[in-house]
């Protein structure tokens, strides 16, 4: 996991436009919708989840861009709810709602 957050540092580190902003790019889904999330976020426990998710399905060696193993539409409540501060107890009872999504994460 460290050193996915490492590499993720260096991708936003490399391009002026996210290191001035401390956003990370990541692709969602199968669709692979494209969405710019704050670094910071890259910490929170649920986020971690959906790293640790990223890593099992495509491994820590993944080229490019990182790749979330997520519906969309779950990613875009996630994301809506950390940018409210819900707190990370009701953010895991999202994601169990969801418990037939590929996003279904146990914590």
């Amino acid at each position: 996991m460290k050193q996915l957050i490492r590499r993720l540092s260096r991708v936003a580190d490399s391009s002026s436009q996210y290191r001035l902003l401390r956003h990370v790019p990541v692709y969602v889904g199968e669709e692979m919708e494209r969405f710019v999330v704050n670094a910071e976020l890259l910490n929170h426990p649920v986020f971690v989840g959906l790293l640790n998710k990223s890593a099992q399905e495509y491994g820590y060696e993944q080229k490019g861009v990182l790749r979330i193993p997520c519906h969309v539409l779950v990613f875009e409540r996630v994301m809506e709810a950390l940018r409210l501060g819900v707190e990370s107890r009701d953010l895991q009872d999202l994601l169990r709602s969801f418990s037939d999504d590929c996003c279904f994460l146990d914590f």
